[in-house]
This record gives C-alpha cells, sequence and structure tokens, in this order.
C-alpha cells in the first residue's frame, strides 16, 4: 500500500478557544501532526478532514441532556463546564469533529483504505462520562466508535496509555461485556479513579483492567505490564477491534504529571498491541499530551513503528518502579 497510514485531523478548522493559560489549547494538534514528518511519514499519508459526527452517534454513549447542554453553552457563547473544562462559540462544531475523527478513522480501514489510521481528536475525551462532560472533555471520542462498532457485532478493546485514568471511558462500558477497557496510568493523580480492584460490572466482569502506576515509572515497566498482563487480558478477551487512547502525556517532559516514559517507549507499546489484533483492525485516537515537543516525538514514534518505521528520536527508559502494581494486577486477572 502506497499510504499506509490515514490521518483524521483539521487543525485549521479548531474553533475550540482556550481560556489564557490553559493547557489543553489549540497548537495541541498542530504539534502531534508536525511529528508524522519529522519521522519522514508524510509521503506515506493521507490527510483528511474529518466529518462531523451527528447527534445520533454520540447519544450512544452519551445522555441527551450532556449533548444538548454543550450545543446551548457554546451557542450562547461559550463559557466554564467546570474549573477544568470549558467550552467556546466554536467548540460545537469542534468537539463533534474530534468525535468523527474517530469513526472516519474506522471507515477507512475497514474499507481497506490505510494500514494504520489516526485520529487527531481535539478536545480530548477519555473523561467524558455518560452524564457529565469533566477534564477538559465534552464528548468520549473513543467510545462513540467503539459503541457503534459493538452495535454493529464487533468485539472491541480500548487500551488507553494516557497518564489520567479514563474514567468517562470506564463509566460508559464497565457493564458493557461486548468492550474491554485497559488502563495504564499514574496514581495518585486526577481524578482518582481507577483503582485495581475496579473490575468491571455485575454483567461484564473482568473486562475493565487497570494498571496504577506510581509517580517515576518508566518504560521497562510499562512494556512488562504490557507483555504479562496486558497482551494476555487482550488476548483472553479476543477483540475483533482495538482503539488506542493515546495520550502523550506520561512522557517525561509532560507538565502535567511525573510518569517518565519516553516516545520509543510509546512506539515499542503500539507494537506490541498491533500484534493482538487482525491487520488493518488498530486506530489511535489522540487524547493527551501538554509539551509539544513530546506530543511531536511521541506521534512521530508511535505511527512510525506501526508502518515498520525505525523514527525514534529518544531512547527507551528503564527502571524497576512500578513492579508491584505488575505482581498484583497478575494475581488478580490470573496471567
Amino acid at each position: 500500500m502506497d499510504r499506509p497510514i490515514a490521518v483524521f485531523a483539521a487543525a485549521e478548522l479548531d474553533e475550540h478557544v482556550e481560556p489564557t493559560g490553559h493547557p489543553e489549547r489549540r497548537g495541541r494538534l498542530d504539534a502531534a501532526l508536525a511529528g508524522i514528518p519529522a519521522a519522514g511519514l508524510s509521503e506515506g499519508a493521507t490527510f483528511r478532514e474529518p466529518r462531523l459526527a451527528t447527534v445520533e452517534e454520540l447519544n450512544r454513549v452519551h445522555d441527551p441532556d450532556l449533548v444538548t447542554g454543550i450545543e446551548a453553552m457554546c451557542a450562547d457563547g461559550g463559557g466554564r463546564v467546570d474549573a477544568d473544562t470549558y467550552v467556546a462559540a466554536g467548540t460545537w462544531a469542534t468537539a463533534r469533529r474530534a468525535a468523527g475523527a474517530v469513526l472516519e478513522a474506522v471507515d477507512a480501514l475497514e474499507a481497506g483504505e490505510c494500514d494504520v489510521a489516526f485520529a487527531g481528536s481535539r478536545p480530548p475525551g477519555h473523561h467524558a462520562e455518560a452524564r457529565r462532560a469533566m477534564g477538559f472533555c465534552l464528548f468520549n471520542n473513543v467510545a462513540v466508535a467503539a459503541a457503534a462498532l459493538a452495535e454493529r457485532g464487533e468485539r472491541v478493546a480500548i487500551v488507553d496509555w494516557d497518564v489520567h485514568h479514563g474514567n468517562g471511558t470506564q463509566d460508559i462500558f464497565y457493564d458493557d461485556p461486548r468492550v474491554l477497557y485497559v488502563s495504564t496510568h499514574q496514581s495518585p493523580l486526577y481524578p482518582g479513579t481507577g483503582d485495581l480492584a475496579e473490575t468491571g460490572g455485575d454483567s461484564a466482569p473482568f473486562t475493565n483492567l487497570n494498571l496504577p502506576m506510581p509517580p517515576g515509572t518508566r518504560g521497562d515497566v510499562y512494556r512488562r505490564a504490557f507483555d504479562e498482563v496486558v497482551a494476555p487480558v487482550v488476548e483472553r478477551f479476543d477483540p475483533t477491534w482495538l482503539l488506542i487512547s493515546a495520550g502523550f502525556d506520561a512522557h517525561r517532559n509532560d507538565p502535567l504529571a511525573s510518569l517518565q516514559l519516553t516516545s520509543a517507549d510509546y512506539a515499542d507499546l503500539a507494537l506490541t498491541l498491533q500484534g493482538l489484533v487482525p491487520a488493518r483492525r488498530l486506530a489511535v485516537v489522540l487524547e493527551g499530551g501538554y509539551d509539544f515537543d513530546a506530543l511531536s516525538m511521541s506521534t512521530g514514534s508511535t505511527l512510525s513503528a506501526l508502518v515498520g518505521g525505525e523514527y525514534r528520536p529518544e531512547d527507551a527508559s528503564t527502571g524497576e518502579i512500578g513492579l508491584p502494581t505488575i505482581t498484583a494486577a497478575r494475581q488478580l486477572w490470573d496471567v
């Protein structure tokens, strides 16, 4: 395939205008997309303007009152949803496009138009719960696509390596046996959820895997966690699709957290996940990441690895902090 990567993003249409000094700001998507030419991937990528997700598609995972409430706030000129989360006049279209990017990424993979799809979604989505926007997130972009796939009879694994726990994704699918949710995240850290003991609801036992990592955890421990816990759990679930909630804020340079991953670590994790599903059934969805250089390097490294490239602007990181989390998870999940 001459152009194995399809990129769904429209930074030039980003009208989600941030309050002064807010870390979730315009420029994040530009930074992520800059990683593609830096990795030498431009000639192998197609760039497409995402469509807007419909209200009906958003309502698959969100209470209609949340959706109409966000629309109304935007129509009134914007404002604060909570202390961390905001909307602007142009946010309604931008947020729908962020969800639409993931839906189109799935469609392109299914149609055989690419080998790897990247949804450059801003604002991020994994904190958005069924009835509440929070944590910079308005609509749960990855959940909208996962629900659409599950409705068609697919088995979907979502692996969330953002440094913050995706409480929204967990909330939406906690009692849904069609979707496996896996989260690696720093703990303690916002939003305070994501305990190892949270393993799924009564109708979906052991479909929710949390791996809370202490500050200072590095790539070696993440690689072990993926090899010894995440991969066996995903294989046992036997998904037909895998969606990566790719927040790059576990990078050592990110200002909002204290994990110590590098862009090379993300490349290794992506390769592990790619081997767990059939070809053309893996989409990468942008979540967090607030240092622009780290965001560029990490996006480029991840996409390069998935198409057999060797772009690694940093070395992989090593260390032993966090190993007890792996031991406890192996015991709980019997892997």
